[in-house]
C-alpha cells in the first residue's frame, strides 16, 4: 500500500475507563480540559466557556506553537460521541478530523474510542505530521484522559 491508501489514513485507540460517560464526556466536551490530556503534546490552551453542544459550533485552541487553531464540529451527540475538524483561523479544515466516541460498558465504566482520520487531507505539506499521529499517541491521550476520569471519580 501506499501512503494515499485510506487504509492507511485512519488511526484509531481504544481502552475502557473506571467512570461513567458523562464524566468521561465533559472532559472532551470542554475545551479547556483539552490540554490535560493531550498525548500528542500539541495543545497548549484553550479558553473557558466554549463546552461543545451542538454540531456546527466551532471552539478555538492554541497549539504549543503558538498557532491558534478553529475547530468545526462536524459530529455530535451528548454523552456519546464528538468530532471536530481544526483548521487555521478563517481558512476551510484542510480534511482531518478527531472523533471521540463513548459506549457505556456499566454504569461506572466507559468503552472510548478515539479515532484520528485524514482520509480527506489533501495538503501534502500536513502529511508528515498527520503520519506521525500513531494510534499511540492517541493511546497516551487516553491514558491521560482516563486518569483524569478516574480521579473525579475520587
Amino acid at each position: 500500500m501506499n501512503s494515499t491508501d485510506p487504509e492507511e489514513r485512519v488511526v484509531s485507540a481504544s481502552r475502557e475507563v473506571s467512570a461513567p460517560a458523562h464524566v468521561v464526556f465533559e472532559l472532551v466536551a470542554d475545551p479547556a480540559h483539552q490540554p490535560r490530556w493531550d498525548g500528542n503534546d500539541n495543545l497548549r490552551a484553550a479558553d473557558a466557556g466554549q463546552r461543545v453542544r451542538r454540531v456546527g459550533t466551532v471552539f478555538t485552541t492554541r497549539l504549543t506553537s503558538g498557532a491558534v487553531r478553529e475547530n468545526h464540529v462536524v459530529e455530535f451527540q451528548e454523552g456519546r460521541l464528538l468530532a471536530w475538524c481544526p483548521a487555521e483561523p478563517g481558512q476551510r479544515p484542510p480534511g482531518h478530523l478527531w472523533r471521540w466516541a463513548l459506549v457505556p460498558v456499566g454504569e461506572r465504566l466507559t468503552r472510548v474510542v478515539h479515532t484520528y482520520d485524514w482520509t480527506e487531507l489533501t495538503d501534502e505539506g500536513r502529511f508528515d505530521r498527520a503520519r506521525a499521529t500513531t494510534s499511540e499517541r492517541l493511546g497516551a491521550s487516553l491514558a491521560l484522559l482516563a486518569a483524569l476520569a478516574e480521579e473525579a471519580q475520587g
